[in-house]
């Protein structure tokens, strides 16, 4: 197949890339810069220039593809811009012209989610793959609702949702180098109350997989779980950061955690969120194989790419 991936020079893209040409597949990377393109160029992918906001282009990318994954996402806009929103709506918009592109093709469309999209609407459980998010506790709910809308269109679309921490030495903008961050700040590495609320995890290989499986074989209107760790406790993360920084490990109050973390991560720091990936396993036979959160974080190279 001829695969069209948006985000494709990033941390989960690239190695993506590099899976499918190996599984035999083509594979066009989106670039908005000239640096993605030599990167992803160099992969051994075509290029096609363009960005979230070319709207026409990635219908057109996506019509002359025999599948796309969706990976990219406006988190400099989310986060440093602070109008998560508006990188929302951009989101809607993309997944539109892309799934407008594929109307009636049978072809695969996957696009990307997150776990924690559900540990407002499911308690006390871990959550599976069936639970469906609730629009007024996370709004990418509506990015599933509208891919999965295509799944009644003639697109064979499905969802992967990745845990919090897709780690790996690749990965140098996400929660864990942000936890990193903050502990090399404060001089101490910092769970709330007991550090009982519990983190899905899932190794960037491992991930990258779960992609191709989907792309390959998924059922149209399928939802999958990138989660290789049903939930690790956040305290056994602040422990693993304190361990590799060589700082102390200390309990904060629910209050504190806006002022220690940040408004963003201190609020997802709590967030209970223990996930099975059960039926995932089952139905496109996906096996985890790759380090752990812990270990992987006891391996260095968070410590030595993670700046302050």
């Amino acid at each position: 197949m001829r695969i069209f991936i948006t985000g494709a020079s990033g941390h989960i893209g690239l190695p993506l890339v590099r899976e499918l040409l190996q599984a035999g597949h083509e594979v066009v990377g989106l670039a908005r810069s000239e640096a993605s393109a030599r990167t992803i160029a160099a992969a051994g992918a075509a290029v096609r220039r363009g960005d979230l906001d070319d709207l026409d282009g990635l219908r057109d990318a996506s019509r002359h593809a025999d599948g796309v994954v969706h990976l990219a996402f406006k988190h400099d806009l989310a986060l440093a811009g602070g109008d998560f929103m508006g990188a929302v709506a951009a989101d809607l918009r993309a997944v539109e012209a892309i799934g407008d592109g594929l109307v009636d093709s049978g072809k695969p469309f996957v696009n990307t989610s997150g776990t924690m999209l559900l540990a407002h609407s499911v308690l006390g459980r871990p959550c599976v793959e069936d639970d469906a998010g609730q629009a007024g506790g996370n709004p990418r709910v509506a990015s599933e609702d509208l891919s999965l809308a295509y799944a009644k269109r003639g697109v064979r679309a499905s969802i992967v949702r990745l845990a919090p921490t897709v780690h790996s030495s690749l990965d140098h903008y996400g929660f864990v180098p942000m936890i990193i961050a903050a502990a090399r700040k404060n001089g101490f590495s910092t769970y709330v109350g007991e550090g009982a609320a519990r983190w899905p995890a899932v190794h960037t290989l491992d991930a990258v997989r779960l992609y191709r499986l989907a792309l390959e074989s998924a059922l149209a209107g399928s939802r999958f779980h990138a989660a290789a760790e049903e939930g690790v406790p956040f305290r056994s993360i602040a422990e693993a950061v304190a361990r590799g920084l060589g700082v102390p490990a200390k309990s904060i109050p629910a209050e504190e955690a806006a002022r220690i973390f940040g408004g963003f991560l201190g609020m997802v720091t709590q967030l209970d969120n223990p996930t099975s990936s059960a039926r995932t396993r089952e139905l496109l036979g996906w096996t985890p194989t790759h380090a752990s959160l812990v270990a992987d974080i006891a391996e260095g190279h968070y410590f030595a790419t993670t700046s302050a």
